[in-house]
């Protein structure tokens, strides 16, 4: 039967870490994490039978358009139905619920909250150094960390049912990341406090890997990546997405992905929301540490657009705001995207943090190697009344996302040890990685549980895509595709 230990929280002294009053010695804790095997056997993790009354997921999905903007509601829809793999990178809210019935070992870690393959991908630091980490922290919240490599390796299965792999191969790469995962935090448990908060993975790391592994072409592939998120800037986006308007610079329409203010609002309207956005980037500044404070308040305010983002944050509240500092070819592009309740929050407990953006920001500095200097976070009230929690980040740094439906078998396998490893860093930085370690152990259970559960659950995301394809079919929801 599952365990249902209530998770602790991150910020206060995790239960796993203290025994009556004082800090638990290593050895203590690598005890606890044996203990909880009793609770939670390893093998178990492979189990996965849909609850007897399970939600209709279609209402799940539905739960969360309800507070999204009406008219991107269809797009969401449209592009969760164009095959399971992206109807899972939506569907998160969905798999917590599932997740919420599973074995836990009652050993916590700040989490990703949707961890699936292609929220790994090249960043930036702030030194101009590129390295591979997670990217999209919308649902970062304590809990279980079973929950987010669980989600890590369901995704791989879909997506190498999608590119046809056989299921020896789905097998293989599940494995491997389960391993790189039990093995990584083996190692950090080993470690000093320090060596694990400073530990990263740096772009040519994962280059080398490559290149020792894989044929040529695939070499070459990773080699044209890495050289692309060095491009894919603020420069390439300012050239990418303005253009110059009566002698004036401004973002490019391209709808319904992408509108400027002008476009929505009447001139009163923009005017106010002008007004509010720029009181926005004043006051978030504060969230700020001094330095970026003094850096963002060098830049202008300009012109901003509304964009559709991403596949499950489609009808969310997200803005990109141009600016400029010391003349035209010295742009900022600054996201400020909504920020809602964890989908982790009705099944791992609300954020320690009232303000949904700063649970956001927090999350994503407790979990990166490197972060965003812009990142932070504010709260604005719209044109409509309402009052919305937001946070703020660069819109183009460095990024480089993996494309799933070009990797090779051999190629996804190396990319899920790289998950494997990074994800396992991040929960090394917040959870009790001694216990976590011990938990797994030397050999391989748990890895060949991950591997029962991944096809067990990519089975469960095919039966749920194949209900909001009809869902479509027969008009219960509405779906729009934009080319």
């Amino acid at each position: 039967m599952p365990q249902t230990t209530k998770p602790s929280r991150i910020g206060d002294a995790p239960a796993d870490v203290v025994v009556t009053g004082r800090r638990a010695t290593a050895e203590e804790r690598a005890a606890a994490g044996r203990a909880a095997r009793k609770a939670a056997p390893r093998a178990s993790h492979a189990e996965y039978t849909p609850a007897a009354k399970r939600r209709d997921p279609i209402d799940v999905i539905e739960a969360q358009s309800a507070t999204r903007v009406p008219e991107l509601v269809p797009i969401r829809y449209g592009r969760m139905t164009e095959s399971p793999f992206r109807f899972y990178r939506g569907a998160a809210a969905i798999m917590a619920m599932d997740l919420a019935d599973t074995p836990r070992s009652g050993i916590t870690a700040q989490l990703c909250g949707d961890a699936h393959m292609l929220n790994f991908r090249l960043l930036a630091s702030a030194e101009r150094n590129l390295h591979f980490d997670i990217n999209d922290f919308d649902e970062t919240l304590p809990g279980p960390w079973e929950w987010d490599l669980k989600r890590l390796v369901t995704s791989l299965v879909i997506a190498g049912r999608q590119n046809g792999f056989g299921l020896k191969q789905r097998r293989d790469i599940v494995t491997a990341t389960a391993r790189s995962y039990r093995e990584s935090m083996r190692r950090f448990a080993a470690m000093r406090n320090l060596d694990v908060w400073y530990a990263k993975v740096d772009a040519d790391v994962v280059q080398n890997l490559y290149a020792t592994q894989l044929h040529r072409t695939s070499q070459d592939r990773v080699a044209k990546a890495i050289s692309k998120a060095r491009t894919k800037d603020n420069l390439l986006a300012f050239d990418r997405l303005t253009h110059v308007v009566d002698g004036q610079r401004r973002i490019t329409a391209d709808p319904p992905l992408v509108q400027p203010i002008g476009d929505l609002l009447p001139d009163l309207e923009r005017a106010e929301l002008e007004d509010t956005i720029r009181g926005l980037i004043s006051s978030y500044s504060e969230s700020l540490p001094s330095d970026r404070r003094a850096l963002i308040e060098q830049f202008e305010f300009v012109d901003m657009a509304r964009k559709v983002v991403g596949v499950g944050s489609v009808g969310t509240r997200c803005w990109i705001i141009l600016m400029l500092g010391r003349d035209e070819r010295d742009p900022l592009l600054l996201q400020v995207k909504e920020a809602s309740q964890s989908v982790l929050a009705e099944y791992a407990g609300a954020s320690r943090y009232e303000h949904q953006g700063q649970r956001v920001v927090a999350g994503q500095r407790m979990m990166q190697a490197a972060g965003d200097i812009f990142l932070g976070w504010q709260t604005v009230q719209g044109i409509d009344g309402r009052v919305r929690d937001f946070y703020v980040r660069q819109l183009y740094d460095w990024k480089g996302i993996a494309v799933a439906e070009q990797m090779i078998p051999d190629g996804m396998l190396r990319f899920g040890e790289l998950c494997g490893h990074s994800l396992a860093r991040s929960h090394a930085r917040s959870g009790d990685r001694i216990a976590i370690a011990e938990y797994l152990g030397a050999g391989d259970v748990f890895d060949q549980a991950m591997v029962q559960f991944a096809e067990s659950y990519a089975d469960q995301n095919e039966r749920d895509h194949a209900a909001l394809v009809d869902a479509v079919r027969t008009g219960r929801v509405l779906a729009a595709t934009i080319p």
